[in-house]
């Protein structure tokens, strides 16, 4: 592995383990065994350093989630996006809140860059409501508007659930994460 990307490796496990204010060029650097001078070779300062995290966070969940573009139709793929949006949230609860919550320069904001390929999870499933809408499935309307829907519901329950705001078992958070989007798709079904 080269040196930037043991670089940004250590990064993300500091951050998944304590949060992005714990990602210091210094703990960094330790965790690699390089100087914290030497971090700067690779990325200009601590803020391009997360970028590069978020932006391959964001690479990874788009690749992760384009697999299940490919396993039926709309609702059914878009209810496996969510069954993978909450694992990446529940399992790393501190990632999940750098990438979707923290005020930060650079991110993707609704809804000009999130047109095209400006924020690729985002984007699968902009396709899955498109494709649900040329095949019938889901009345036609504004993909992004209704992919935003979707995500906004979701991404809202996780944010009362990780705030301590929802009392269940994970198993029946998902069930209510599940229905909750069930009754939005009620609400596009063409």
């Amino acid at each position: 592995m080269k040196t930037a990307e043991r670089i940004a490796v250590a990064a993300r496990e500091i951050l998944e383990k304590d949060g992005a204010d714990a990602v210091s060029m210094r703990k960094v650097a330790e965790a690699v065994g390089v100087t914290p001078m030497a971090i700067y070779r690779h990325y200009e300062n601590r803020e391009a350093l997360l970028r590069a995290i978020a932006d391959a966070c964001s690479v990874e969940l788009a690749r992760d989630w384009e697999k299940r573009a490919a396993e039926g139709d709309a609702e059914s793929t878009i209810m496996a996006m969510l069954e993978d949006f909450l694992d990446f949230a529940l399992r790393r609860p501190r990632l999940y809140t750098f990438l979707m919550i923290d005020r930060r320069d650079g991110v993707p904001r609704f809804p000009d860059d999130f047109r095209g390929a400006g924020a690729p999870p985002f984007s699968q499933t902009v396709r899955a409501v498109e494709a649900g809408m040329r095949d019938g499935t889901l009345r036609e309307d504004d993909p992004l508007e209704v992919t935003q829907s979707f995500a906004a519901q979701t991404q809202g329950l996780v944010q009362l659930y990780l705030g301590g705001r929802i009392g269940l078992s994970e198993e029946d958070f998902r069930a209510l994460c599940r229905r909750a989007l069930q009754r939005v798709f009620a609400g596009l079904r063409a």
